[in-house]
């Protein structure tokens, strides 16, 4: 009975892990507030790629934007941003959000982590890591509208020719040419597809029981 009663327990834990939500159930302020610009400041960078948040910034505009929202430019931000002094991710999270609202004009500010840009390579098999979490805050109230995150592992490996000297060789040029921005492009892509759609999108307001919200990435 002991171990039927863990088996049960155990299924109800892996199954919970991937509970869905719809967008108004994991993000009702975002539907309260219903904000229409965003200001996306410098990421914090976590890890030891010193080109990743920049690389970062190429990428984020284009998918808010085809979002519904308006974005002020990014690297406006950065320039406005540098003036105040502030020219580092990690300083910007001190900032109280409603001096976004005073510089920017904007209602919402995005603040993203970095959490892995890493090359993993093993001779025979290689696969690139970019893992991202995004947090975005009223200008108005201070208070998280949307939250998410998510990893991926871009495969760099060479294949199998048969020859293991060929594979390796494959391998190594491959994940030492490989580009970081399509694989970031596809992260930004994928978290902000979660994100309640803004005002200048056809589906506004229409999308809240839109499923596929993993629950774990929410909290």
């Amino acid at each position: 009975m002991n171990k039927l009663f863990a088996v049960l327990l155990l299924s109800l834990v892996v199954s919970g892990c991937g509970t869905t939500l719809t967008k108004q159930e994991a993000f009702p302020k975002m539907y309260n507030e219903k904000p229409h610009s965003i200001v996306v400041v410098p990421a914090v960078n976590n890890t030891t790629a010193s080109d990743a948040a920049n690389l970062f910034s190429t990428t984020i505009a284009q998918p808010l934007a085809e979002a519904g929202y308006y974005v002020v430019p990014v690297p406006f931000v950065s320039q406005m941003l540098a003036r105040e002094g502030v020219s580092d991710g990690a300083q910007i999270r001190n900032i109280p959000a409603s001096k976004f609202k005073a510089l920017f004009g904007a209602d919402s500010v995005l603040f993203v982590n970095i959490n892995q840009w890493d090359t993993n390579y093993y001779v025979l098999a290689a696969n690139v890591t970019v893992g991202l979490d995004f947090e975005l805050l009223s200008t108005t109230t201070n208070e998280v509208l949307w939250q998410y995150d998510n990893v991926i592992v871009q495969d760099t490996s060479g294949g199998n020719s048969g020859n293991p000297l060929i594979d390796a060789l494959v391998t190594a040029v491959n994940t030492a040419a490989t580009d970081y921005v399509p694989i970031a492009r596809m992260v930004n892509s994928r978290i902000i597809n979660t994100i309640p759609v803004g005002k200048y999108h056809k589906r506004h307001g229409a999308d809240g029981n839109d499923s596929g919200i993993v629950k774990a990435k929410v909290q």
